[in-house]
């Protein structure tokens, strides 16, 4: 084995780990912390034309206020199916509609509520450092195997698993920070 060999390894272990960081990036937007984001409907599809849509493929979003998401339908007939289709996502928002755009206001919340955002949090962050970990023990796996076809040099396996330890340590720390992030939002109002 050679050296790039172990550079298409560690490109391997550190794309892997980027997408972990960017699903739990991506999943934490979707918290609502009491501030409007359009991120928070993300998770809302639509039945429109036959085929189930994301709200923002089949409506404008935008923040006017601070606690308030505007929803403008590029289809006015379809003012009623973004409607139901918001209340039916089961995020606690109550939208409203005059007939041309839906207003949804962010309600406040509650400081029980801001704690159990806060171990949701804790939870998304926690399996996404479990999964940079796996991603670790298939690689320190391919490593091992590698020796054991003496494709590697006991000293290549050793710098080999530094390196991987070294990225591992990275996106922990960056997942970490985002926990803490997400945390101050939401209890540190």
């Amino acid at each position: 084995m050679d050296v790039n060999d172990l550079k298409t390894l560690y490109a391997t272990v550190d794309k892997r780990m980027n997408s972990l960081l960017e699903h739990t990036q991506q999943e934490l937007s979707g918290v609502r912390t009491g501030r409007a984001s359009v991120a928070i409907l993300d998770s809302v599809h639509v039945e429109a034309y036959g085929a189930t849509v994301p709200l923002n493929q089949v409506a404008s979003l935008s923040i006017p206020e601070p606690m308030l998401i505007a929803a403008q339908p590029f289809d006015p007939s379809l003012t009623d199916l973004i409607e139901k289709a918001v209340q039916a996502a089961n995020l606690g928002l109550n939208p409203s509609n005059d007939g041309k755009m839906i207003r949804i206001p962010i309600p406040p919340l509650t400081d029980d509520r801001r704690r159990e955002l806060s171990r949701v949090v804790h939870k998304l962050t926690e399996e996404s450092r479990n999964g940079v970990r796996q991603v670790r023990r298939d690689a320190n796996d391919q490593l091992k195997k590698l020796l054991k076809d003496k494709d590697i040099s006991e000293d290549e396996r050793r710098r080999a698993l530094e390196h991987i330890q070294k990225l591992t340590d990275d996106h922990v720390k960056k997942i970490d920070d985002l926990q803490k992030k997400k945390d101050d939002e939401l209890l540190n109002r």
